[in-house]
């Protein structure tokens, strides 16, 4: 008999539970995402999708769920290598634009399901590869992950943020923020472990967000979406700092950096 070790004696889902209660970064809704749909849309491609879908093995495999679709970064990118692509997104615009989008392309094997997946997944689709793309940011995460195990047939894909925060320590400093972060991506490897599956880890690349900030009131849009709110003298600070940065040519973040967290079916 082999005794328990003491790695397993940590219940990685309830750590992770807790410091998604504890971040400061806090969760998005339908209606924002909503709000965002059309932007997103509009800057459809990058390193981030390339550099994941040259890592998905898709061969023998004829169906797809994209789980946290969006507007179809992913979807699109990867729609001639299948037959069929189920799109689940709980943003009906974001799910109105990938249809757009589709069209737009002559794409026609997509078919989108509006669905919360922090809730039920009955009815949701099993197919061959389950992927979930930038789209964990759950309250449980173990269940989502056996919910993700349990509707894929062969292969699991997914994506999660290293280091907790999408803001860059400069930003923070320069307003004079402190944050608690969001759980690593570790947790995730971790909690599936604990399920007995012993997933594969690679890293991506994605651009900084500065390639977006066309002026300050982009620039201070975008640090308040990730913050949830800005008071009017760290939105001052924000002013300053921004112009600091286009005095001297340094907009561009540094990358963005993505753990693809992958594993197979047992046969």
């Amino acid at each position: 008999m082999i005794k328990p070790n003491n790695l397993q004696t940590i219940d990685f889902a309830a750590l992770y539970r807790a410091q998604k209660v504890a971040s400061d970064f806090r969760p998005k809704s339908a209606d924002d995402w909503n709000e965002k749909a059309a932007l997103m849309s509009a800057k459809l491609g990058g390193i981030y999708p390339e550099k994941l879908c040259n890592l998905i093995d898709s061969q023998g495999s004829e169906t797809l769920l994209d789980v946290g679709s969006g507007v179809g970064t992913i979807a699109l990118a990867l729609a001639s290598g299948f037959k069929k692509i189920y799109a689940v997104d709980f943003s009906s615009k974001m799910l109105a634009e990938l249809s757009k989008n589709a069209a737009d392309r002559g794409i026609k094997n997509i078919k989108t399901i509006e669905a919360n997946i922090e809730e039920s997944w009955e009815k949701l689709p099993r197919a061959d590869i389950a992927i979930a793309s930038r789209s964990m940011e759950v309250s449980d995460i173990q269940t989502t992950l056996k919910n993700l195990n349990n509707h894929a047939l062969k292969k699991v894909y997914l994506t999660y943020k290293v280091g907790g925060s999408f803001l860059h320590a400069p930003i923070l400093e320069a307003i004079g923020r402190s944050v608690t972060p969001k759980p690593d991506y570790i947790y995730i490897v971790n909690v599936l472990y604990t399920m007995g599956i012993y997933a594969k880890v690679d890293f991506i690349p994605s651009e900084g967000k500065g390639f977006n900030y066309h002026n300050e009131d982009d620039y201070i849009q975008s640090v308040e979406w990730s913050l949830g709110g800005l008071t009017d003298d760290e939105k001052q600070k924000l002013v300053q700092y921004f112009d600091t940065l286009r005095r001297e040519d340094r907009l561009r973040d540094d990358p963005l950096v993505w753990a693809l967290i992958h594993w197979e079916k047992d046969s």
